[in-house]
């Protein structure tokens, strides 16, 4: 795991930015709610909105808690919120302590890093219902949201009358699926992809860069994507290509997918938007986000060693989830996507066989349909409001067929004309 060393001062966590107040001012339904000071957080204002159904659907109010742990709610999110007003859905959703909105402490400096805690962010939840009124909510989350989402089911089950996880994650100790799945479907193969992938590390490809561009191209858009992207690499490797001084293909395509894997998962800061430097206390203290590598090709506990320095070492879970998710009592809708190279199906299978009322629905995507397919989720969640959940998995086709769109729901488009552009170069 990470080492317990903090980064230097260069290092340090950014002070607030007024960019997010200003850009969240024609939000609609922005609202703050006071949390009060304790031993590990000064007072602060948490930001969460609310906006008004179009048309009241009959089924509770909905906490969407987006993934990271990084992402902004207030601004990334106003079009899916929207789409969910149109279908009548009551969406509440959280400014992550740390993040956009409630970044800063009454006398406007950084919370400090002792306030992140997962169990202070599922209280913020719990006070957000407070504050609105509310007593029992569906609780859906999105990636490392599912994991907020589950934890606030043990720390509040009287508080939940639902549940949704989207591209489940349920432990630390899941990485060994995840390692698995990537090394099964890139390494040991009997596949063209798989031969491209050995020869670029032969060759000297950075594995953690080349894993970050494999991953994100599939789970945008599968082998169709990945394949011509690892000839064009190859293409270049072997002197059909200049590169960069630094060593970066030349391909358009690659470069901006590596440009992109070496950024998110190291120094990426867009107020509002994505914030990693508070919050990242978290994913490495109690979520084992740092380097744990086991010394094979394409290791996922690689991601995030660039800023490993920077957080302290894994002191261990808040909670055993898939034990105490045994224990959940109310309807529960696995969202799973059958190209997740980060929370692989098999977690949600698992969890489904443990969980007494689970509806698992496996649909044609990548990681987290927040982000890639918001009108899938959006579906199950209308479903899960009405008590319909049941009916998911016979509506996977319909799911499939809706439009995507998303943060990234354009990227395989435009990747592929980059790649088809870059091929018609080549001929």
């Amino acid at each position: 795991m990470a080492g317990a060393a903090r980064g230097t001062a260069g290092d340090a966590p950014r002070p607030p930015s007024a960019l997010p107040r200003l850009l969240a001012a024609p939000v609609k339904g922005v609202r703050r709610v006071a949390r009060p000071a304790t031993a590990s957080s000064p007072e602060f204002d948490l930001a969460y909105v609310r906006r008004d159904p179009q048309t009241r659907d009959s089924g509770s109010p909905i906490v969407m808690i987006p993934g990271g742990p990084g992402l902004g709610s207030v601004l990334p999110y106003r079009r899916f919120r929207r789409d969910a007003a149109a279908r009548g859905l009551d969406v509440i959703m959280m400014e992550h302590r740390g993040i956009g909105l409630s970044r800063a402490d009454r006398a406007g400096r950084s919370l400090p890093l002792s306030a992140m805690r997962l169990v202070d962010v599922i209280d913020d939840l719990a006070a957000v219902l407070d504050r609105e009124g509310i007593e029992r909510a569906i609780i859906a989350g999105s990636s490392y949201g599912s994991y907020v989402a589950a934890g606030f089911g043990v720390r509040h089950p009287d508080r939940v009358a639902g549940m949704l996880l989207d591209s489940t994650l349920q432990s630390a100790a899941d990485r060994e699926v995840e390692r698995a799945l990537i090394r099964r479907l890139f390494v040991d193969a009997d596949t063209r992809i798989a031969a491209a992938v050995q020869e670029l590390l032969h060759d000297g490809e950075d594995p953690r860069i080349l894993l970050g561009v494999v991953r994100a191209a599939y789970e945008l858009g599968g082998e169709e994507l990945l394949e011509p992207l690892l000839r064009q690499r190859l293409h270049d490797a072997h002197g059909g290509g200049r590169r960069s001084r630094a060593g970066h293909s030349h391909s358009p395509v690659w470069g901006a997918l590596e440009t992109y894997v070496d950024r998110a998962e190291s120094e990426a800061h867009v107020p509002g938007y994505y914030e990693f430097d508070l919050v990242g206390e978290i994913a490495f203290r109690e979520l084992g986000f740092g380097p744990d590598p086991d010394g094979e090709a394409l290791d996922p506990s690689l991601s995030y060693a660039p800023v490993a320095d920077r957080f302290p070492a894994f002191a261990g879970e808040p909670f055993d989830l898939p034990a105490a998710a045994t224990g959940f009592d109310w309807p529960l809708v696995l969202l799973t996507g059958s190209r997740d190279l980060r929370t692989p199906a098999a977690i949600a299978r698992r969890l489904a066989r443990t969980v007494p009322d689970a509806v698992l629905v496996e649909i044609e995507n990548g990681h987290s349909a927040l982000e890639s397919h918001p009108l899938a989720l959006l579906h199950a969640l209308g479903r899960l409001s009405r008590g319909e959940q049941h009916r998911l998995p016979a509506e996977s086709g319909l799911l499939n067929a809706l439009p995507r769109r998303g943060l990234v729901a354009g990227l395989p488009r435009l990747l592929r004309t980059g790649t088809r552009w870059e091929a018609a170069l080549r001929s």
